[in-house]
């Protein structure tokens, strides 16, 4: 190899814990275990396609193509490194640390320089004892491929190193038991629900409201990872201690106040908590005017940031700072529009609506009632079935008037986003959504909608990155987890469906029981099919009246009984909104009994009204039997949908 040639490589460094300490108070000793460090260790490196560059006194710097195979060469070191020690006494036990980092290097006269080197030697001294650090380029490199689960560290400033650099360390078998003290990362944060103080009951909402606000605003600091509301807003009222609320939430940082109104003073308090350690990192408290909650809720981010040593970039500082409108009064609308939107009933959605419209009203120039504008409408179409044409022209009208006033509002580009979702517009849908992730990296529903572009693609790994991000920042959230499952449904993975729809609905997702009886009846498991069945019959009389219809259907085509859905699918023709079905259910009927032509006459009706189950064409085994009918074909391509895309 000619001197200075570049290439890409994984660099990996080792180290004896302690080494140093032993030679001066034991130099034979440590000579001797250098040597055993040597033939324990050396034997892998070709194993696993690794070079030995040099060794370091008692280090070794090591070459690897493959970062994949670079860490699982660490591994089976400290694996074997695991198993001398278990039969040795305390004192004579010895440990490594491993550090490994991928990037460009320069090789000259069979060394290698280069950032990258220097970047894996900075790495290798933050793993414990006997454990595996890695960077974030590694990481991305093995994310799904490595055996073993991989947890942050958080970013880490590095000697010469300019720019932070998330660490992530490989949680061994024989760690599981201790890494949640070893692993919780500071940068992931909890910002609980404020406690509401306000003598008012009627100024209830605002607790809520500003909790709202201060995720919004921390989850715009891209070095944070910022829990869904969806996920937080269960521990409203809770008596649980940070130390276990941070377990199930897997966080770091917990961030929690109160909040007090009365006339137009406000008082806000607030503490940052470490998890580990029950240490408040910071807390402070805000007796205020009502017109400087924005002040408020930007210091409260930026001391977060400061607290946990986080830089807050330019546009980003410019974006937490920016008041959102000059009217308090038409702000203090949006907040209660906010607090009635969330619960996504009938009555509080046409309340909300009444609030933006009062917001808007009070300031023409203020984009976030316009974004709960939108936001509203979506909901009276997709959630309710309501003037679906209509709401969904209202919902694109409002969504580009908050962008026109305001292009940085990370949630009304996802909102636009599933606009087009809607639409089948898919490739403008994609644009949006990665521009709302940009900038917002917190937020979870733009993850979650951009899953369900991906899977309608079948862009399967890509959508399943998106789909695992969702549930890490909203891990409570029983959509995510229902979307998972289908995930793994479609997948034909079906245990691992099963745990997953149980687990939505345990978080109150009752029609994931529906899920969980076909994946039940794709196993053949009858009985348990028509236990969950049993189970979704009781709750969904309540909101579809002749859903006993729908589910007899269900259950008769997936025992294959022909006979009993071509006597049942007129019944269900009828009555298929009432019985929780869509155009798109009622196709699938027909096509499992082969009459395709009413099949394609019923996708024709569900593409009519824009049904977004129509989205699961290409992943749904129903359609296996027609994929080559022209008016298949036909029907993904109005759709914008690749026709080369395979089911896998």
């Amino acid at each position: 190899m000619s001197q200075g040639e570049r290439r890409l490589a994984a660099i990996m460094f080792t180290d004896i814990v302690g080494y140093t300490a032993l030679t001066q108070l034991n130099e034979s000793a440590a000579l001797g275990l250098l040597e055993e460090h040597r033939r324990i260790v050396r034997p892998f490196f070709p194993k696993y396609g690794g070079r030995e560059i040099k060794t370091m006194g008692d280090a070794f710097l090591v070459e690897f193509a493959s970062a994949l195979e670079a860490v699982r060469c660490a591994y089976a070191i400290q694996q074997a490194l695991h198993e001398a020690n278990s039969g040795r006494p305390e004192g004579e036990k010895f440990f490594i640390r491993i550090g490994i980092h991928s990037g460009d290097v320069i090789h000259n006269q069979n060394d290698v320089y280069g950032d990258s080197v220097n970047v894996a030697s900075r790495i290798e001294p933050l793993a414990p004892p006997g454990g595996i650090c890695v960077s974030e380029e590694v990481y991305r490199q093995i994310k799904n491929k490595f055996e073993l689960p991989l947890a942050s560290l958080g970013k880490k400033e590095l000697k010469n190193i300019e720019a932070p650099l998330e660490v992530f360390r490989v949680v061994q078998p024989w760690e599981i038991d201790t890494r949640r003290i070893e692993t919780l990362d500071e940068h992931r944060i909890a910002i609980l629900p404020f406690a509401s103080f306000s003598p008012d009951p009627n100024d209830s909402f605002f607790a809520d409201g500003i909790t709202d606000e201060i995720i919004t605003t921390v989850a715009g600091i891209s070095g944070l990872s910022v829990i869904s509301r969806t996920s937080v807003m269960g521990y409203k009222g809770a008596t649980k201690k940070v130390e276990e609320i941070g377990r199930e939430l897997k966080v770091g940082s917990i961030l929690e106040g109160s909040f007090k109104k009365a006339g137009n003073r406000i008082r806000v308090t607030a503490q940052l908590i470490d998890v580990d350690t029950d240490r408040h990192l910071w807390a402070q408290n805000y007796d205020r005017n009502l017109d400087d909650v924005f002040e408020v809720q930007s210091d409260i981010a930026k001391q977060v940031a400061e607290a946990l040593r986080v830089r807050i970039l330019s546009p980003e500082k410019e974006r937490i700072e920016r008041r959102p409108t000059g009217s308090t009064t038409a702000y203090t609308l949006y907040i209660k529009g906010r607090y009635l939107w969330n619960t996504r009933t009938l009555d509080d959605l046409k309340n909300a609506t009444e609030c933006f419209e009062q917001a808007v009203r009070q300031d023409p120039t203020f984009a976030l009632g316009y974004g709960g504008l939108a936001d509203c409408a979506l909901l009276f179409r997709n959630n309710w079935g309501m003037d679906l044409a209509q709401n969904l022209e209202k919902a694109r009208l409002f969504a580009a008037k908050a962008l026109e006033l305001d292009p940085q509002l990370a949630e009304i580009h996802a909102t636009k986003g599933l606009i087009h979702s809607t639409e089948f517009n898919f490739g403008q849908a994609e644009a949006e959504f990665k521009r709302a992730i940009e900038l917002k990296p917190s937020y979870a529903a733009a993850h979650l909608w951009y899953y369900q572009v991906l899977l309608a693609e079948l862009r399967w790994e890509e959508a399943l990155e998106q789909i695992e991000r969702t549930l890490e920042l909203d891990p409570l959230s029983n959509v995510a987890y229902y979307n998972m499952g289908y995930f793994c449904y479609v997948k034909k993975e079906f245990e691992k469906s099963l745990d997953l729809f149980t687990r939505a609905a345990e978080l109150g997702n009752q029609g994931a029981r529906g899920m969980t009886a076909s994946a039940y009846g794709m196993m053949k498991r009858y009985d348990d099919m028509k236990r969950e069945n049993s189970i979704l019959r009781e709750w969904g009389r309540k909101v579809y009246p002749q859903i006993d219809v729908g589910i007899d259907l269900y259950e008769a085509q997936m025992q294959g009984n022909r006979e009993i859905v071509k006597r049942g699918l007129p019944e269900v023709e009828a009555v298929f909104r009432e019985a929780g079905l869509a155009c798109y259910n009622v196709a699938c009927f027909h096509l499992f009994l082969g009459q395709n032509d009413e099949g394609f006459r019923w996708l024709g009706k569900s593409f009519d009204s824009r049904e977004f189950s129509l989205a699961n064409l290409q992943s749904d085994w129903d359609l296996d039997g027609v994929r080559t009918d022209p008016r298949y074909l036909d029907l993904l391509k109005r759709m914008g949908l690749d026709q080369t895309a395979r089911r896998g």
